[in-house]
């Protein structure tokens, strides 16, 4: 059982800058695939970012080049560093753990993962 608690949202203007970090219980973090999915008002969640166990990371289009996935297996910790956000980044932002392999590419898709934060708001003004 994994448990996940995000942080670090809140209100920021366009070009701006917020690092979301994701504490997760359990001794057995560092063997799980960790994403980051958001989900704006009225559409579906999506994927935004992933990283294995030996920091090999992939990000959707949309965020790649401004958005950097990490994580520190000792501290248990992932975190989302978000640099020049757009209004279109405003979502509510969600930490989640999947245990398939990375070969298997499943990091993409929401239904494959196990275990989910609670979520924290990301407002982007423009």
């Amino acid at each position: 059982q994994v448990q996940l608690v995000e942080s670090g949202g809140g209100l920021v203007q366009a070009g701006g800058s917020l690092r979301l970090s994701c504490a997760a219980s359990g001794r057995t973090f560092s063997r799980y695939v960790m994403g980051w999915f958001r989900q704006a008002p009225g559409k579906e969640r999506e994927f935004v970012a992933a990283i294995n166990w030996s920091r090999s990371s992939t990000y959707a289009d949309s965020v790649k080049g401004r958005f950097t996935i990490s994580r520190d297996n000792v501290k248990n910790t992932v975190y989302l560093q978000m640099n020049s956000l757009k209004p279109e980044d405003t979502a509510v932002y969600y930490c989640a753990a999947q245990g398939h392999p990375w070969y298997s590419g499943r990091y993409y898709y929401k239904e494959e993962y196990d275990y989910w934060g609670q979520g924290t708001q990301v407002t982007v003004s423009s």
